[in-house]
């Protein structure tokens, strides 16, 4: 089977629901979903089209009990029908929001100019420059140091409620 994910992104900052689309052709066409994050699981199921390219969608909510420690999240879709000791698998990493900042509703993009930094942007969104870890947290893909920002990044600036 082929399988393409096309939505999320690699890192993407997602909510809740999770929705995962894409592209699969495969022998009967039922697609496995899982979201993990190496402590705990949520899984769901998806169809796609069998003998040419399909497309799948699949919004996958997470229950409020799911034993999530870390923001970081893997989705993983797997064409279970394929049968055989290793069935196509393709797995997208992904950012959290609701672990990043509770009540995560979205997020607002924000380009950095000089001479701005984490501190001043956590205050200027949230009135609060302790709250800086939560966008390095939701750009940690590209925000390895707090204290490196540069002129021209975009970053995401999670919201809440």
């Amino acid at each position: 089977m082929n399988i393409e994910i096309l939505q999320p992104k690699p890192f993407d900052l997602v909510g809740n629901p999770i929705m995962i689309a894409g592209n699969a052709v495969g022998f009967e066409g039922h697609l496995t979903i899982r979201i993990s994050e190496g402590h705990d699981e949520v899984t769901a199921a998806a169809n796609a089209g069998s003998l040419s390219i399909r497309q799948f969608q699949e919004a996958v909510d997470i229950p409020p009990d799911a034993a999530f420690t870390l923001s970081r999240l893997f989705v993983t879709v797997t064409d279970d029908s394929a049968g055989g000791p290793n069935p196509p698998t393709v797995t997208v990493p992904v950012l959290y929001g609701p672990k990043i900042l509770p009540g995560y509703v979205g997020y607002w993009e924000h380009t950095v100019v000089s001479g701005e930094t984490l501190s001043a942007l956590a205050n200027r969104y949230y009135e609060d420059t302790s709250k800086y870890p939560v966008i390095q947290a939701a750009n940690q893909h590209v925000v390895t140091d707090p204290n490196l920002i540069f002129p021209g990044q975009v970053l995401r600036i999670p919201r809440d409620f």
